[in-house]
């Protein structure tokens, strides 16, 4: 019996010291909302937003080994108010795929919602693509005649369910693997 308390004790201990130097690195691979914002611009009305994908060495290398990687960017734009609750005037999200064919040497992105595809010949290009977004279709629903000021919130989630089953484990306690944002909020005033 002491043996086995014993060998709990030691492998609590262990899972513990690794948590803790996992979480010593937090925060180095997740992705980071830079700016929010609507373009106006000849009353199309355009949600645009600039994030940063900081890939880690483990994702590079999975996704290399053909693994696609999957971000879900959530949306909600809601109508400030000072009693009671805000008023959602949009609750959305986005899905982007990322992925590498070795075949063709071409790094792809794919835009789930729109099963829009591009094609790039550097991760580096394939990542300012997703980093660079821009969609006018969200807004549609929203009168921009009545909106006197919006409150916006943004965050980029990566998907670790969506990986191989494998790999899964790894990814919930690795720290390379944790390359979400948090949730980001943003005024928009006419």
């Amino acid at each position: 019996m002491y043996i086995t308390i014993s060998f709990k004790a030691c492998l609590l201990l262990s899972i513990f010291l690794l948590f803790s130097i996992n979480n010593s690195q937090a925060d180095n691979f997740a992705s980071a909302i830079k700016s929010v914002y609507i373009d106006t611009k000849d009353n199309n009305n355009s949600l645009v937003a600039n994030i940063d994908y900081p890939l880690s060495d483990k994702a590079k290398e999975a996704l290399q080994n053909g693994v696609p990687l999957f971000w879900n960017i959530y949306i909600k734009i809601h109508r400030p108010r000072n009693i009671l609750w805000q008023k959602t005037l949009l609750e959305t999200t986005v899905h982007y795929r990322l992925q590498y064919h070795a075949l063709l040497n071409i790094y792809r992105v794919i835009n789930e919602n729109s099963r829009a595809i591009n094609n790039f010949s550097t991760l580096s290009a394939a990542l300012d693509l997703m980093s660079n977004f821009r969609d006018a279709h969200l807004l549609n629903q929203i009168d921009f005649e009545k909106e006197k000021q919006l409150v916006i919130e943004f965050k980029v989630e990566f998907d670790r369910n969506a990986l191989p089953i494998p790999l899964r484990p790894i990814a919930f306690l690795n720290q390379q693997w944790y390359l979400s944002s948090d949730w980001t909020t943003w005024l928009w005033k006419k």
